[in-house]
């Protein structure tokens, strides 16, 4: 069964694009469709919209680290450090009830992120959990 987006996953994949400036984190290419690729999956409620738990890839790098995820894993312990998988790992565990209005909530937050970021292009952006 299919996870259904909603204007939280939207926003919160356009921030996480922006931020890599729409380049493959792992192959620095601009080239191509990029996505936003989740650590953990959307089903992880408690990351789901977390920046520590998404990275910018190519359609092409985010299809072959599902397929590969033991690859994915060794990639990221390098790129992101095992400290921070460790933390995400713990954070991933974590009990987050979502409700609808939540959900707005969050996609109003991202919205205002990414505005930020066009307005100023070093704005770093702050995660909304």
């Amino acid at each position: 069964m299919a996870i259904k987006l909603d204007a939280a996953d939207t926003w919160c994949s356009k921030v996480v694009r922006q931020k890599a400036n729409w380049t493959c984190e792992y192959s620095g290419k601009t080239d191509g469709r990029m996505e936003c690729c989740h650590i953990y999956g959307r089903r992880n409620k408690s990351v789901r919209w977390s920046l520590d738990n998404l990275v910018c890839l190519s359609h092409y790098q985010h299809r072959y680290f599902t397929e590969n995820p033991t690859e994915f894993t060794a990639w990221l312990e390098t790129y992101l450090g095992k400290g921070h998988m460790e933390m995400l790992k713990e954070k991933k565990n974590c009990l987050m009830p979502t409700t609808k209005k939540l959900r707005a909530e969050i996609a109003k937050y991202y919205r205002k992120e990414f505005k930020k970021m066009e307005a100023d292009p070093s704005y770093t952006p702050v995660s909304y959990n």
